[in-house]
């Protein structure tokens, strides 16, 4: 049977596209993980040692079927998201030019297959080294004031994406991707279900983009970014500066459990960067700097959005509502709480995390914390959750130390400690859920 297989592979490149699209339906059931005869798409492939990874020819002919007509691009983007659970593929597809469409791909509204195509680098985001690219990768542009987002991706240019007509007159320059991907998950939040993709200014919500950032927020120096300012726009760097976490956190809320769940490891991720809780945690009236930059934006105010998960129906007496921050004062009766259990124990690891500095504790004694935190041990059913609430409150409540730490010993402890942030695992045919692992008494471990 392999070899029948492997007789279908020149086919991926006859110019007959009817003929590509059932030689790739053929191929396609042999990509899904634990499949028999899955290893014809290895071969060939290498990875480590002294020798450059190699790439073979079906994987460069799936490649270049991303950009095919619909039909075949969307069977050669589902044969990458399965594959692409593999180390083996890292390197072939993690090459510069061809996360350059990708992300090219995503960005544009009008990319009908931009969700598979969001998938695909959730999964090389679990490498650094697509990480890596992502974060300096730059994409050449056009202004286009047709598009929803005023951007026109050069390299999204495809089968299934064809260019605008007329072709936007205006010159083209080099932006950076990653500002463009964040506002376009933005956008994709505020789809309004619609079976006629026409109607639609973007065609993809975009919820695996999440996972991305997730992946992206493992390493210091993308917790880095998404810790700095950035203007507002990227094509216009003269507007307000703002921290891109900020424009993340509000997904805490979402309907869709992988956004809301990419978007919670986001910020736990971000939470390891001791330097940027204050800025994390003040409200967006407030401007702040993460040292050592001086350079300030409004604060991120994540607070609320981590804490309104965990918040249920319950009523609190006139002394503890004052005590809440205004989005969590009288919540309706109708109020659940995050029924993932593994996103609410994020969202409490998280809290740990900022308590880790004085400044951090005040602010959540002062703000409701052990409030809302004390309803939801009432309502927990998770042991592990509720021993990490445990945890949380006796580091509110509990008395300070006589001789405080200062507060650069504080940054450094957090960052020097063994840290075991929240990516993404691989996807495939369907979601994968998280592993629970044991945790040490005074250790955040990944869940």
């Amino acid at each position: 049977m392999d070899t029948q297989l492997r007789e279908l592979f020149p086919f991926l490149r006859d110019r007959n596209p009817q003929v590509r699209q059932i030689a790739l339906e053929n191929l396609l059931p042999q990509t899904v993980k634990g499949a028999p005869h899955r290893d014809i798409f290895f071969s060939g492939l290498s990875s480590g040692g002294l020798q450059k990874p190699k790439e073979s020819d079906v994987i460069r002919d799936l490649k270049v079927l991303c950009r095919d007509q619909l039909s075949v691009a969307h069977d050669a983007f589902r044969a990458l998201v399965n594959l692409s659970d593999s180390p083996l593929m890292i390197a072939p597809l993690s090459e510069q030019s061809f996360i350059s469409f990708i992300a090219s791909y995503i960005i544009n509204p009008h990319s009908i297959l931009a969700d598979l195509a969001s998938m695909l680098l959730s999964n090389l985001t679990a490498a650094t080294t697509a990480c890596s690219i992502l974060l300096t990768l730059k994409v050449p542009v056009i202004p286009d004031s047709r598009l929803s987002n005023n951007t026109y991706p050069v390299e999204s240019r495809c089968g299934s994406c064809p260019a605008p007509v007329p072709y936007p007159s205006a010159d083209q320059k080099e932006v950076m991707a990653l500002p463009l991907l964040i506002d376009a998950f933005v956008e994709g939040a505020q789809i309004v279900e619609s079976g006629d993709l026409s109607k639609r200014t973007r065609k993809a919500e975009l919820h695996f983009l999440a996972n991305v950032f997730a992946n992206m927020t493992v390493s210091p120096i993308g917790r880095n970014y998404f810790l700095s300012p950035q203007p507002t726009t990227v094509s216009k760097p003269n507007q307000p500066l703002e921290y891109p976490l900020a424009k993340l956190v509000a997904f805490t809320q979402h309907k869709d459990k992988i956004r809301r769940g990419g978007v919670a490891s986001s910020i736990k991720n971000c939470a390891f960067n001791a330097r940027g809780h204050k800025a994390i945690l003040s409200p967006e009236s407030v401007l702040v700097a993460v040292p050592p930059s001086k350079e300030t934006a409004p604060g991120i105010d994540a607070l609320p959005n981590l804490l309104l998960p965990l918040a249920g129906p319950e009523e609190f007496d006139l002394d503890d509502q004052e005590k809440l921050l205004e989005p969590l004062q009288f919540l309706p009766s109708t109020k659940t709480r995050e029924p993932d259990a593994t996103i609410r124990l994020t969202h409490v690891e998280t809290l740990l995390l900022l308590c880790h500095t004085r400044w951090g504790r005040d602010y959540q004694r002062e703000h409701g914390v052990y409030q809302i935190v004390r309803a939801a041990h009432e309502n927990e059913t998770v042991d592990k959750i509720s021993e990490h609430i445990e945890r949380l409150v006796q580091l509110i409540q509990g008395e300070e130390p006589k001789i405080a730490l200062a507060e650069e010993d504080e940054f450094n402890e957090l960052e020097n400690a063994p840290q075991a942030q929240m990516g993404s695992a691989p996807e495939s045919e369907s979601v994968k859920p998280a592993e629970d692992s044991d945790d040490e008494d005074m250790r955040i471990e990944e869940i």
